[in-house]
């Protein structure tokens, strides 16, 4: 079932991309940086796609993307700034953070510092909720800017060329897909099932 409606998730997100083009790329990253679960491991290697097909440039997908996320995690860092832990652990569930999920996050702010602001926009998961421990912190806005456009600069650009490379060895693939758009899916999906099951576990220890 999860499946399924990650498959039909994903059909919407390439659909959103393909009308919009770049201002659809930044609309669904700001989605997935406000702590929704809308994975950017599909956003980004199906306009990677497009960078191959000559629809859109690399610099230009990455970019898009980086801007998306920092406007989704402006909301997201006042939330913690004035609702704090309290807030985030009783709506949190919604968008699928666990009280794990915000000890580890509130861990790494506490040992690295606003340095991890940067990492963290580097790794799987952390980087949907790491935000909120910058603003429960009052970590400084420009600092908070600055740490989370470069580091998911980086993160959308390597999805990125993911997909582009993926398009330029479609001749040597398609003997095994039939389609691009299913190599996409298939991923945003095994890796969302991922997410989802590892966050009801969390709840439940």
């Amino acid at each position: 079932m999860i499946e399924k409606i990650i498959a039909v998730l994903a059909t919407w997100i390439m659909g959103v991309i393909s009308t919009m083009g770049y201002g659809g790329i930044v609309l669904l990253m700001a989605i997935e940086s406000a702590c929704i679960p809308l994975p950017s491991e599909i956003i980004m290697p199906f306009s990677g796609f497009l960078v191959f097909k000559g629809e859109m440039t690399l610099f230009g997908i990455a970019l898009a993307g980086a801007i998306g996320c920092v406007v989704g995690s402006i909301p997201a860092y006042y939330l913690g700034m004035f609702g704090g832990r309290p807030l985030v652990e009783k709506y949190g569930k919604y968008v699928l953070i666990s009280h794990k999920d915000l000890d580890m996050a509130d861990r790494w702010f506490a040992n690295y510092g606003e340095i991890i602001i940067f990492v963290g926009r580097l790794l799987p998961a952390v980087r949907t909720f790491i935000a909120f421990p910058a603003g429960v912190s009052r970590m400084n806005m420009t600092k908070f800017i600055v740490y989370t456009f470069v580091g998911s600069f980086i993160w959308c650009w390597v999805l990125g060329y993911v997909g582009m490379k993926m398009g330029e060895n479609w001749e040597s693939l398609k003997v095994y897909f039939h389609e691009f758009h299913y190599v996409i899916t298939a991923l945003g999906v095994a890796f969302v099932v991922w997410y989802v099951r590892r966050h009801f576990k969390n709840e439940a220890a």
